[in-house]
């Protein structure tokens, strides 16, 4: 455990005393593989500060599995759930086999409560889904998301193999058949980290291609201490913004709703007075948790960007309930919303929709989380430019269009 993780976390004696009541896990990501198949460049896992991945077990053990299942089934009839979302993650979660998969399946389905659905999803890099590996997802109910980074040369610059070849033949292989009429309804969306060096609009478009339920658009991990890829010196470079304005207007003027981009869609129900369901934006309280192939109990696993050992809480399935790491002060600090923010975001007027960004790019060496996003600028030109699209259509609907 480092020293740095409570720096700007508040005591959960003081919360409790003062009303405030933790939101319980709604999301679970089930580490069952701590390696890839793939050597990504940008990869928070494997290319960043946290090295924990190393002396992790390969896969996640049946034992480990069976037992995460039934704390998630105990969280789940203690807080009433009628629904909760089990991820199962990576490195690569394929590599651990359809019949791990498919045993995790029949755990949760046979120990979860009665009246609790379960939302079961895999995401992938796509390289070992094929009709054997889909046939046992779809009898499994495992729906899928892979990721892809636009066109063959954006995807290949930086989701690469070993040898460094690249991976997007792959993965579009796998997503015909995913998009195909067979598994179709498995199909929950792509994910894609946004390259500067990428056109915006051929990387969308490149997307549209798959037919995609949901496209989500991820910010490289970095923050005021790890640098943002091709980010300049000057704190007002909004490039990034910039290029997710660009997509927002094609995806907003469409004449019909191609996909769902969760980013857009979440700022825009902001807007509107909603609330969130991600991290990167607004202040609703994170309700998600990890779980590694050894059993530890983590935060989100994008904080391993941030410094060794920065998603670790010294939690582990086998000796702790889910309800104890809802007290863990880190844990804590992200679900507390505006309390957690530093003093400029603090004083921002767009805070509650913003949100201060994404958790893990706020930090700082030496003083921790309670900093704007490293991505303000660009948070700040997108939100904004949204806020005046959705303003200038409520104004046309008023009488007079004013």
């Amino acid at each position: 455990m480092t020293d740095e993780w409570p720096v700007d976390t508040l005591r959960v004696a003081d919360l409790l005393a003062s009303g405030w009541r933790a939101v319980p896990f709604q999301q679970f990501i089930l580490k069952v593989h701590s390696r890839c198949n793939l050597a990504c460049d940008y990869c928070y896992m494997y290319e960043m500060a946290d090295r924990t991945w190393s002396s992790k077990p390969k896969v996640m053990s049946s034992d480990v599995m069976a037992l995460s299942c039934r704390r998630i089934a105990e969280h789940a009839a203690r807080h009433r759930l009628d629904r909760v979302k089990v991820v199962l993650h990576g490195g690569e979660p394929l590599l651990a086999g359809a019949g791990m998969l498919a045993e995790i399946a029949a755990t949760l389905r046979r120990e979860l409560p009665d009246g609790c659905a379960l939302d079961l999803r895999v995401q992938t890099n796509g390289v070992l889904l094929d009709e054997k590996m889909l046939d046992s997802l779809a009898a499994h109910d495992i729906r899928v998301g892979v990721s892809l980074d636009g066109s063959p040369a954006a995807h290949d610059r930086h989701r690469r193999h070993a040898n460094g070849r690249g991976s997007h033949a792959e993965a579009a292989r796998a997503l015909r058949l995913l998009g195909g009429e067979r598994y179709r309804r498995l199909f929950a969306g792509l994910l894609c980290v946004i390259d500067l060096d990428a056109d915006p609009l051929e990387t969308y478009e490149s997307l549209l291609a798959f037919g995609p339920p949901q496209v989500d658009f991820l910010l490289p991990q970095g923050n005021w201490s790890v640098p943002v890829p091709r980010r300049s010196a000057d704190e007002g470079d909004a490039s990034y913004g910039d290029w997710l304005v660009t997509i927002f207007d094609r995806w907003y003027d469409a004449p019909r709703r191609e996909t769902e981009v969760r980013l857009f869609a979440e700022i825009v129900n902001l807007v509107l007075g909603g609330q969130s369901q991600v991290e990167s934006v607004g202040l609703s309280p994170v309700a998600l948790i990890v779980v590694d192939t050894d059993g530890s109990l983590e935060q989100v696993d994008t904080l391993r960007s941030a410094y060794h050992g920065a998603a670790a809480t010294e939690l582990t399935v086998a000796d702790n309930s889910f309800d104890e790491a809802l007290r863990h002060p880190a844990i804590a600090a992200r679900q507390i919303g505006l309390a957690a923010l530093g003093e400029t975001c603090q004083q921002c007027g767009i805070r509650r929709v913003c949100g201060g960004g994404h958790y893990s790019h706020r930090y700082r060496r030496g003083s921790g989380f309670r900093h704007a996003s490293v991505y303000c600028a660009d948070l700040t030109r997108l939100i904004t430019h949204v806020i005046g699209r959705v303003h200038t259509d409520l104004a046309a609907l008023r009488p007079g269009g004013r």
